[in-house]
C-alpha cells in the first residue's frame, strides 16, 4: 500500500493534470481503508479483538482495525483493566497513517467526554470528583475523569498544608473555578467544598452547641495567649490559662499544631460567636482539700516558677503555687530584688504561712523556714557571753560588728571605754580590725544585738581608790545635774501654781502642804 501511495504521488508530481490518476489512488484507498465517512475528529465506539504487550486492537465497524496503548485504558498511576470482547469509546485522531491503520485514543475520548459533563457541571455550580495525580509549579494536577486540571497551592486546603501526600491518589470532590476548553484549561478549587462543607457544619454546631459540653477537636493555630481549636466547622479559642492547672508561660510548652484535643466550652456568646474552652477544667482540681494538705506553719519542698518584683512563686505541686512575699524571702536582706535571693526552676524550701482556698491564695515564707538568725544567736550566745569579730563600719554612735555571713552587733559609743569620750574612744578603732565585745542585749523582735567593749573591763569607779581626775569630773557631773533637776523644779513650780492675782488671799506653799500632809499622815499612823 506504501508503494501504491508512493507511486501515485510521484505520478502526480511528475503530471499535475493527470486527473484520472488520482481519481483512481482514491478509489485504490476507499476499497483499502473504506470510505472516508468524516469520523477523523469524532467519537466511536469500538469493540476490542486483541490486547498485545502494550496495544489493545479494537474493530470500529471499519475496514482498518486500530490500535490504542493500553496506558490510556487507567488512570495515571493504576494498572489498565481491559481485556478482549470490551466496548470501548474511541476518539479518531487521523483516519490513517503511515501503515494504513486508522490512529485511536482512548484518552482523548475519556477527555471529550470529561470536557462535556465538565462543562455542564460548571454551569450548573456542581462539584466534580477527582484525583490528585502530580505536582507542578504553583500546585498539582488532577485528574477530572479524563480532563486534566489544574489545582492551586492556595486551593487544597483552608489552612496550610505541609504534606500533600495523603491527599494523592484518593478521589475527592472539587470544585470547578474557572475552565476555557478552547485553551484546554481547567482550575478546580478543594478548599472551596471544605469551606461550603465548614458553613454547614458551622450553622449545625452552632445550633446545639452549650457551655458545659465536651467537644473533640484539633489545635489550628497557636498564639502568645493561647490555641485555637477546630471544632469542625466552628473555631474556638483555649486560652493558655485554661489549659492546665499548673502555669504554662507559653501554649506550644503542652500543644502543638494539629494535636487531636478533647475541649469543655467554658463560655459561648451566641451574637459574636464567640467561644472560649478549657482543657483544666476536665482534670482534677489540685486546689481541692488544699487546706489539710498544707496546713499553716508546715515546711514543704517546691520549684521556684516566675520571679517578680513583689516576690517568688514557688509551686508546691502541679497547679498548686504560692507567693513568697519580697519581705518574706530574707531575714537580713532587706530591699533586695527576689531575683538575687533565688532563681527560676531553684528547689527551695518554704513554710506556709496563710491558706486562702476560695481565692486560691498560699502565702509562703522562705526565712521561716530557715530559722531566725536573732533567735539561733541567742540560744548560742547569751548576754554576758564574749564574742570575737570584725568592724564591719563605722558611724557617728558606734561601731558594727560582723557575727557572721549577714549579722552584725552594735557596740554603742558609750560602751566603748569607762574613762574616755565615746568620740575620744572611737577613733582607737577602724574598719576591718577584729576586737572583742560581750554580748549585753538581743532584741529577737526588734533584730538588735546591743554589745560591749567597755564591759570586758571593770568599772573603775566601783574599784578600790578612784582616781582624783574621775573623782571631781563625777562632782562637777553631779552637780550640774542638781543644777539642772533644781531649774526643772522651778519650772514645774511655776507650772502647778501660776502668780496670783492683785488682792488676792496667798496661798500655803506647795512643799509645805506636802510636808504637813505627810507629817498628818505618819502621826494618823502612828495613833
Amino acid at each position: 500500500m506504501a508503494t501504491a501511495t508512493s507511486l501515485a504521488t510521484q505520478e502526480h508530481h511528475h503530471h499535475p493534470g493527470a486527473g484520472p490518476m488520482s481519481e483512481d489512488f482514491a478509489a485504490l484507498l476507499d476499497a483499502t481503508l473504506g470510505p472516508d465517512t468524516g469520523f477523523a475528529g469524532s467519537v466511536v465506539t469500538g469493540r476490542v479483538i486483541r490486547v498485545d504487550d502494550d496495544y489493545a486492537v479494537v474493530d470500529v465497524g471499519l475496514k482498518s482495525e486500530g490500535r490504542v496503548p493500553l496506558k490510556e485504558f487507567a488512570p495515571q498511576g493504576q494498572k489498565p483493566e481491559v481485556k478482549s470482547g470490551d466496548v470501548v469509546e474511541l476518539f479518531v485522531e487521523r483516519y490513517e497513517d503511515r501503515d494504513g491503520s486508522i490512529v485511536l485514543s482512548r484518552e482523548k475520548a475519556r477527555r471529550e467526554e470529561a470536557w462535556t459533563n465538565l462543562e455542564k457541571a460548571f454551569q450548573a455550580n456542581q462539584r466534580v470528583n477527582g484525583v490528585i495525580f502530580g505536582r507542578v509549579k504553583g500546585g498539582f494536577t488532577v485528574d477530572l475523569g479524563g480532563a486534566v486540571a489544574f489545582l492551586p497551592g492556595s486551593q487544597v486546603d483552608i489552612r496550610p498544608v505541609r504534606d500533600v501526600q495523603p491527599l494523592m491518589g484518593t478521589p475527592q470532590p472539587f470544585q470547578i473555578l474557572k475552565m476555557d476548553r478552547a485553551r484546554g484549561n481547567i482550575v478546580v478549587s478543594r478548599r472551596a467544598v471544605l469551606e461550603e462543607t465548614r458553613a454547614e457544619q458551622r450553622s449545625e454546631l452552632i445550633q446545639g452547641l452549650k457551655e458545659g459540653m465536651v467537644l473533640d477537636g484539633v489545635v489550628k493555630n497557636i498564639t502568645d495567649y493561647g490555641a485555637f481549636v477546630d471544632l469542625g466547622g466552628v473555631d474556638g479559642l483555649l486560652h493558655v490559662t485554661d489549659i492546665a492547672w499548673r502555669r504554662i508561660n507559653h501554649p506550644s510548652e503542652a500543644l502543638t499544631i494539629g494535636q487531636p484535643v478533647k475541649v469543655q466550652v467554658i463560655r459561648f456568646n451566641p451574637e459574636t460567636q464567640r467561644i472560649s474552652l478549657g482543657m483544666k477544667q476536665l482534670m482534677a482540681d489540685p486546689w481541692d482539700g488544699v487546706a489539710l494538705k498544707y496546713p499553716v506553719g508546715a515546711k514543704f519542698t517546691g520549684r521556684v516558677t516566675n520571679i517578680t518584683d513583689y516576690g517568688a512563686f514557688v509551686e508546691l505541686e502541679p497547679g498548686v503555687e504560692g507567693l513568697v512575699h519580697v519581705s518574706e524571702m530574707s531575714w537580713t536582706k532587706k530591699n533586695v530584688h527576689p531575683g538575687k535571693i533565688v532563681a527560676t526552676s531553684q528547689e527551695v524550701d518554704v513554710m506556709i504561712l496563710d491558706v486562702d482556698e476560695p481565692k486560691r491564695r498560699i502565702s509562703l515564707g522562705l526565712k521561716q523556714a530557715q530559722g531566725n538568725p536573732w533567735e539561733l544567736f541567742l540560744e548560742a550566745h547569751p548576754p554576758g557571753n564574749v564574742i570575737e569579730g570584725e568592724i564591719r563600719n563605722i558611724t557617728e554612735f558606734g561601731l558594727f560588728v560582723g557575727l557572721g555571713p549577714d549579722l552584725d552587733g552594735m557596740v554603742h559609743m558609750s560602751d566603748l571605754s569607762w574613762d574616755e569620750p565615746g568620740e575620744q574612744a572611737m577613733a582607737h578603732y577602724q574598719k576591718g580590725q577584729v576586737v572583742k565585745a560581750k554580748v549585753l542585749d538581743v532584741d529577737v523582735e526588734k533584730e538588735r544585738i546591743s554589745l560591749g567593749i567597755k564591759q570586758l573591763q571593770a568599772d573603775r569607779r566601783r574599784g578600790a581608790g578612784p582616781r582624783p581626775q574621775g573623782r571631781h569630773r563625777h562632782r562637777r557631773r553631779h552637780r550640774g545635774a542638781g543644777q539642772r533637776h533644781r531649774g526643772e523644779g522651778r519650772g514645774r513650780a511655776d507650772r502647778l501654781h501660776p502668780p496670783r492675782r492683785a488682792g488676792a488671799r496667798p496661798r500655803r506653799p506647795a512643799s509645805r502642804q506636802v510636808r504637813h500632809g505627810r507629817e498628818g499622815g505618819r502621826e494618823g499612823h502612828r495613833r
